[in-house]
């Protein structure tokens, strides 16, 4: 019987993707504890793009199969993890970028929601904020959204400037409200 991996092995071994597939990890990499398990070829680039043994995925529908089994445990390494293999992936920023936003309403109860490259429906809010980090030598910011636990979306510059434009000052601070939760967008002084 073949296991989710080697489901996608076949998928990936497409005419378009032959030769890029997944190693079966080992048996014991299985049930195995967080640092179980071969590392998979696999790499997510700062721009979203799922590469397998340096070539792009270029089918959509893998990367999403790949995504709803991604994980990322407690030291910040990202795992692909099925009930039969876990494969250690690199990833070079945040698995997802936030490519899109729509703002619904105004005020505390604004709504806004982002889609991402991946088409994740995501709707800030307390189990999913925005979280704005600065480069300490420009002050650039690199704003992300929690997608799921353990996993963010990277804002893209373009969508990051919408935000910008509806955010307002609340208690000595900048930023931007959606369901009734306030997410700074500037440095924390």
């Amino acid at each position: 019987m073949s296991s989710p991996i080697d489901d996608r092995r076949t998928m990936i071994n497409s005419s378009e993707n032959r030769g890029h597939g997944v190693e079966k990890a080992p048996d014991s990499a299985a049930g195995g504890g967080q640092n179980a398990g071969p590392a998979f070829d696999i790499r997510i680039a700062a721009d979203g793009t799922w590469y397998h043994e340096g070539a792009p995925i270029r089918r959509l529908a893998i990367a999403k199969l790949f995504a709803t089994v991604l994980t990322r445990d407690d030291n910040g390494d990202y795992w692909l993890v099925t009930p039969a293999e876990k494969g250690r992936i690199e990833v070079e920023d945040a698995p997802f970028v936030a490519v899109e936003l729509t703002i619904e309403g105004d005020g505390p109860g604004r709504i806004l929601r982002f889609r991402t490259n991946l088409d994740h429906q995501v709707e800030v809010g307390r189990d999913h904020p925005i979280r704005v980090a600065h480069d300490s030598a420009t002050g650039e910011p690199r704003p992300y959204v929690r997608v799921k636990e353990g996993l963010e979306a990277l804002i893209v510059r373009s969508v990051y400037y919408q935000l910008v434009e509806v955010a307002e000052p609340h208690a000595g601070r900048i930023g931007v409200w959606s369901k009734n939760t306030f997410h700074p967008l500037d440095q924390d002084s």
